[in-house]
């Protein structure tokens, strides 16, 4: 009762009156946190739950929804409230009708939108986080410098601290290289979604595009095209709908194994099996040059 009292609370002050959660319906499928459909007063409202400790991912992740939101490029469910009650962080978004189809074209302009939104500097206003990994953010006007000392050392570190010594000394070899491997490349900051799997992004019933669970900040505005390559999921309509936008750049091929290899040593740090195989192989064509 002290969690439905609490969401009460936050929603009837983001709705600037009393709401009264009648039903509180949970919902499967989430790897990392739990989630609830709220209902009262005739309105429903998506809840994402947490140990109150991991407060701040909630507060990261609403950052980067409002971000998204405000660059005006594709939609995202609206960040309501966000608060804890005794052990339960929360975060409370609008509650999106979902489905898995819808007009990928769409979704490939819209995402080529999103990159054009352009920033100063690569990095964000604050760290947030890659799943539940941490993700620095530490702000540099030199990509390859940042996507070395934020994105591939942290996760080498991890990975050496979870026992794969030899991947991280695999990892550090290659990071010698990314300036040979980054040669002619000069991305401005572009606005990133951050984590663009097909899981994080889906369709309301009228076939809008929408992305959620972001891990925001200003990137290459390849590395969430190589995140959407490297789990599948999205088709050809998507691609083709991008890149008549925002063509690709000669040397793509080599950096979207380099950028999908953040998320695979990312998986190899939270779910170890196979993962921390597959990153190490994708270092060594890396290393030789055979990256494609």
């Amino acid at each position: 009762m002290p969690l439905r009292e609490g969401l009460a609370r936050a929603i009837g002050r983001a709705l600037g009156r009393p709401f009264v959660v009648e039903r509180a319906r949970p919902l499967g499928g989430g790897s990392i946190h739990r989630a609830l459909i709220v209902e009262g007063d005739g309105e429903r409202h998506f809840v994402k739950l947490a140990d109150a400790s991991r407060a701040d991912q909630f507060d990261a992740e609403a950052d980067g929804l409002e971000a998204l939101a405000a660059s005006g490029a594709i939609r995202v469910p609206a960040v309501l409230a966000l608060g804890a009650e005794g052990p339960d962080a929360f975060l409370v978004l609008e509650a999106l009708d979902l489905t898995g189809t819808g007009d990928e074209a769409a979704l490939g302009r819209a995402i080529a939108r999103l990159h054009a939104c352009a920033g100063e500097r690569f990095g964000w206003r604050r760290d947030n986080y890659i799943g539940a990994t941490p993700q620095h953010n530490g702000m540099d006007s030199d990509w390859t410098r940042f996507f070395h000392e934020a994105r591939l050392r942290p996760q080498l570190d991890l990975a050496a601290a979870n026992g794969y010594g030899r991947l991280r000394e695999a990892g550090l070899r290659l990071c010698e290289r990314l300036d040979d491997l980054f040669a002619g490349h000069h991305p401005r900051p572009s606005l990133l979604h951050g984590d663009l799997w097909s899981g994080n992004a889906g369709f309301v019933r009228d076939g809008t595009p929408v992305i959620f669970d972001p891990a925001t900040h200003w990137g290459d505005a390849e590395c969430d095209l190589a995140m959407t390559e490297l789990f599948g999921g999205f088709g050809e309509r998507f691609y083709a709908a991008y890149a008549a936008v925002r063509p690709l750049d000669p040397g793509y091929a080599v950096r979207r194994r380099i950028y999908q290899l953040y998320h695979v040593l990312n998986h190899a740090n939270l779910f170890g099996g196979g993962y921390a195989g597959q990153a190490g192989a994708m270092i060594e064509r890396l290393l030789d040059r055979r990256g494609r």
